[in-house]
């Protein structure tokens, strides 16, 4: 459209020049009265191009729209990863086998994961739902910063039916246990202490190994017990914190590594 204003404006200057070569012929008064009327022409042909051109500029303009971020762009679904909790991972998610949701809390700080119990009898998981696992290593650094009674876990081949879990008490005692989804309970398959766990306030590596029908745990890089259960094949993993009669617990989850055993 103002294309079409700007070629008229240039039609009527040329017509402007051609009627003024032609005149000569012509009285005053004809020449005039029709310079008059190209001039009018022209004021009409302006004003109309300047309200175009006011139209356009006012014109509203609309806003791109940014494309969502992909989750996949920056955060890999990866088998086996050292999840590190700089954020709140995605592919992870938490569930209460006891307790009351009003006495825990979870997130991550400072690049940790935090479980904080403010209750008695809460045992809270955190899982990764990306990937089941038949054979699979869980490693994590766990740092115990309240009470003295509590439990530290890692889970594998956490499924439908139930799954397999290393339990580490702060003051030095372990159990590897079968839990059943179909009783609601768990099945002791060994049970022991360990002499070179850092009890206290104090930071402790932790290891499960699931290999076929071996179950290994391992503590600061010791072994600590292998037994045989081939009640599961598969599932996924993860790791827990438990208090029980006394609490605070507050428990700082370093990292969380996963590989192949």
């Amino acid at each position: 459209m103002l294309h079409r204003f700007k070629l008229l404006l240039i039609v009527a200057v040329l017509a402007t020049l051609a009627l003024a070569c032609s005149t000569s012929s012509q009285g005053d008064s004809e020449q005039a009265q029709d310079l008059a009327a190209t001039q009018q022409a022209l004021a009409a042909t302006q004003q109309a191009l300047a309200q175009q051109q006011s139209a356009l500029t006012a014109a509203p303009q609309v806003p791109q729209e940014e494309p969502e971020q992909d989750v996949s762009e920056v955060y890999d679904d990866e088998p086996y990863y050292v999840e590190e909790f700089s954020v709140a991972p995605p592919t992870w998610s938490y569930f209460l086998l006891e307790g009351d949701e009003r006495d825990f809390q979870f997130y991550t700080q400072n690049d940790r994961l935090i479980f904080d119990i403010n209750g008695e009898y809460v045992w809270a998981y955190y899982t990764y739902d990306s990937w089941y696992y038949r054979n699979v290593r869980v490693d994590f650094r766990a740092e115990n910063l309240g009470n003295n009674n509590n439990n530290v876990s890692l889970i594998c081949r956490y499924n439908e039916r139930g799954w397999y879990e290393f339990n580490i008490s702060n003051n030095g005692l372990y159990w590897i246990l079968r839990y059943e989804n179909s009783s609601g309970s768990f099945h002791e398959l060994y049970s022991g202490g360990i002499a070179h766990l850092r009890t206290g306030k104090n930071t402790n590596d932790y290891t499960a190994i699931c290999d076929g029908d071996r179950l290994t745990l391992a503590v600061n890089g010791v072994e600590v017990r292998t037994v045989t259960d081939s009640r599961y094949d598969e599932g996924y993993i993860g790791v827990g914190v438990a208090s029980f009669e006394q609490y605070p617990v507050l428990v700082e989850l370093d990292y969380v590594e996963i590989s192949e055993p």
